[in-house]
């Protein structure tokens, strides 16, 4: 076991944690009743610390070991794509810290930002593309009037401060997820009340039945749906439901 250990990097005691809860159980024992770990005992603690990296919990990697290959499969597939977004957003985040830095250094002048600045910081998302639709739908309201007004004099480093808050709420709405909170639960509602904040903020003053109301368009517009979901599949439902909650117990 030691030299597992050693050639491994995983500590004697969370090995023999491992024999004890039956999650690695070496195939033989030495004369001395050592535990000796064959090839394929190896293999299985490689699966271990890959879906541990994962940040699956020991009570599921059982589970998942002895689950037939298509499952492990899907489940693989599903947690690389996690990765691939949040190495997306990792280089994403660092280009922004660079371009801030850049400002800072005097390397690059700070102005204020066109759509196509805009669609840089928001890694896609294009402002240009539904701003007919916005103003058609929205363009005679208070909301629509005081957002223009405040988002048109904001810098890139205020559109990064926004797109990090936003990204905060992201993280705490997967959080919960992930936990299995339901949407309703005081916890969901506490980060519905950090968004509802968020936009009040940024954006607009933002009630509940307003907020209600981008609730429901967030699972009724494939559009939003698709973007929001860019983070966590579900996460638009997710959140909607969230929102929901906390604006109904706005109400009641």
């Amino acid at each position: 076991m030691g030299e597992v250990a050693a050639l491994t990097g995983v500590s004697v005691r969370t090995l023999h944690h491992y024999d004890e809860i039956g999650l690695l159980r070496p195939a033989e024992r030495s004369d001395g009743n050592y535990r000796l770990y064959t090839p394929d005992d190896l293999v299985r603690l490689r699966r271990v610390l890959t879906w541990r990296s994962l940040g699956v919990p020991l009570t599921q990697v059982a589970g998942l070991l002895d689950a037939p290959p298509d499952l492990e499969r899907d489940a693989l597939h599903a947690h690389a794509t996690r990765l691939r977004d949040d190495l997306r957003r990792t280089q994403h985040t660092l280009r922004q810290v660079q371009a801030r830095l850049d400002a800072l250094n005097g390397r690059a002048e700070e102005s204020r930002m066109n759509n196509e600045d805009i669609r840089a910081a928001f890694d896609g998302f294009d402002p240009a593309r539904y701003e007919a639709e916005v103003q058609e739908r929205w363009g005679d309201t208070d909301a629509y009037r005081q957002s223009a007004a405040r988002t048109a004099r904001y810098t890139p480093a205020d559109w990064q401060r926004i797109r990090a808050e936003m990204d905060a709420l992201t993280a705490g709405y997967v959080d919960l997820m992930d936990a299995g909170v339901p949407p309703t639960d005081g916890r969901a509602q506490a980060v519905a009340a950090r968004h509802r904040a968020h936009i009040s903020g940024a954006y607009y003053d933002a009630s509940p039945q307003m907020m209600r109301g981008l609730a429901q368009m967030w699972v009724a517009d494939e559009r939003f749906t698709r973007n929001i979901d860019r983070a966590r599949v579900g996460l638009a439902a997710y959140q909607s439901a969230a929102v929901t909650a906390w604006a109904d117990a706005q109400d009641g």
